[in-house]
């Protein structure tokens, strides 16, 4: 069955809603067209978020995604426009969408939005102490 690009974004509910936990996805395959020239612009998609109660399902965002490919849109408003309509979808605690554009005309763009819920705060980090490697250890 043939598949085709959709502005339709699916969820599934969060399987540890009561946790804090990443999801870390890379998107090496972005295109859209500048508005301007309508050449192909190219990006890398990094998005990382802190799910609340759903998380989004992979193949309808490779859709989603897709669907930005004969579209125009400035690096700034399309990295903008993913993340409020991902948020949308997911109502997440925390997301972040990093957009890394290819070289065009000498200059490489990227473009870095986040939300954050009201309210909503990370647990502190945890670092936790290094061993040195067992080659290092006498006994």
């Amino acid at each position: 069955m043939p598949t085709s690009p959709s502005k339709t974004l699916e969820t599934f509910p969060n399987p540890a809603p009561d946790r804090d936990y990443q999801i870390h996805m890379e998107i090496p395959e972005f295109t859209c067209l500048c508005p301007k020239t309508g050449q192909p612009d190219f990006a890398i998609l990094t998005l990382d978020y802190v799910p609340d109660r759903l998380c989004v399902e992979l193949k309808s965002l490779k859709l989603y995604i897709w669907s930005f490919r004969n579209e125009g849109h400035f690096h700034e408003a399309v990295t903008n426009r993913i993340l409020d309509d991902l948020v949308a979808a997911t109502q997440p605690r925390f997301m972040r969408l990093v957009a890394r554009f290819y070289v065009r005309g000498g200059i490489f763009t990227h473009v870095v939005a986040e939300y954050r819920k009201d309210g909503w705060q990370p647990a502190p980090r945890v670092e936790l102490a290094e061993f040195p490697p067992s080659s290092n250890v006498r006994g």
